[in-house]
């Protein structure tokens, strides 16, 4: 849990209440969980704006925490989706709450049951970067055959825009380091470039669309590797937050553009996540895992921008 603002140290274990379970709540014992970038932007405020969201001076919710895998403990009254015993996973940003034994969520949550050929440590990160990579899908309408870049395919939200665009037929360019290029083509990247002995914006092929997942480029510099019509999509807002006003401003113009996804957090998304994993479709990528009591290593980890796909917290260790 947290209780100010700050670097990973701000981070403590600690005994907290169980959380109520109301008329329509799931209490879910969570086994694994994760810390992601969400998670970081979330404990540090940064961007500043975000404290409109999470409290002025001091976070609102103590304990963080966003994707979560783990066995339904208890249901309230109303509750008919889902029963004790249950193996469930989920996304729980805004509440939160998933860095802890037990999580409360409505059952009509972003919740959904477990593929069963996965164990808890590989279904939690299974959420955060695949329902971003979904919005991207969604918000580009990406096509069979289509040509599509994806800069910072190693992590959690590349590596699930990799296999999802392969998911749909699309041919695939990914952008990594040297240490990861096999990695990459094991997701199923048709083509590679490793950024540290090419710019990839020099690229010579053209593309339907540039996914940025990582936010370090901008459509300035991207411009030239679009087909006419192309589009480019960032995670990130930008500099100058050029991310969300570009869009406004390039469909003015015939062209490229620009267009900014806003992911959907809801129950159909992790059910169809969950069959994605079942098909063969999609399999979260996992980088390391911690205990629990290590959380504060975890933060750190993350932060220093080299992960590769999701870092798992283990809450209750595997039998």
């Amino acid at each position: 849990m947290h209780s100010r603002y700050g670097p990973p140290e701000v981070v403590a274990v600690a005994e907290v209440e169980k959380p109520a379970v109301g008329e329509d709540d799931v209490l879910v014992r969570v086994h694994a969980t994760t810390v992601n970038r969400t998670d970081c932007a979330y404990r540090a405020a940064k961007p500043f704006f975000m404290r409109a969201l999470t409290g002025l001076t001091r976070p609102r919710q103590a304990v963080l925490g966003t994707e979560y895998a783990g066995v339904v403990e208890a249901v309230g009254g109303g509750v008919t989706s889902f029963g004790t015993g249950d193996r469930v996973f989920g996304y729980n940003e805004g509440a939160f709450g998933a860095h802890a034994e037990y999580l409360a969520v409505p059952q009509g949550g972003a919740i959904a049951a477990m593929p069963d050929a996965v164990t808890f440590e590989e279904a939690a990160p299974g959420t955060e970067g695949a329902h971003y990579a979904l919005a991207f899908l969604r918000v580009a309408r990406v096509r069979a055959g289509q040509d599509v870049l994806v800069h910072g395919a190693t992590g959690a939200i590349g590596s699930a825009a990799v296999q999802l665009l392969k998911h749909h037929g699309v041919t695939v360019t990914a952008v990594c380091d040297t240490a990861r290029v096999e990695l990459v083509k094991g997701l199923g990247a048709d083509r590679v470039v490793d950024y540290t002995a090419q710019d990839f914006t020099e690229d010579e092929q053209r593309y339907d669309a540039v996914f940025d997942t990582v936010g370090k480029s901008a459509f300035g510099r991207c411009r030239r590797l679009l087909k006419p019509g192309g589009l480019y999509l960032s995670s990130e807002l930008g500099p100058g937050w050029q991310n969300v006003l570009l869009p406004l401003v390039t469909p003015l113009f015939r062209g490229r553009k620009v267009k900014f996804p806003f992911p959907r957090q809801n129950q159909e998304i992790v059910r169809h996540i969950g069959e994605l994993i079942e098909a063969g479709g999609f399999r979260p990528v996992i980088d390391r895992r911690y205990p629990l009591e290590r959380i504060a290593d975890a933060y750190r980890y993350v932060e220093t921008g080299q992960k590769t796909g999701g870092v798992v917290i283990t809450v209750v260790p595997p039998n």
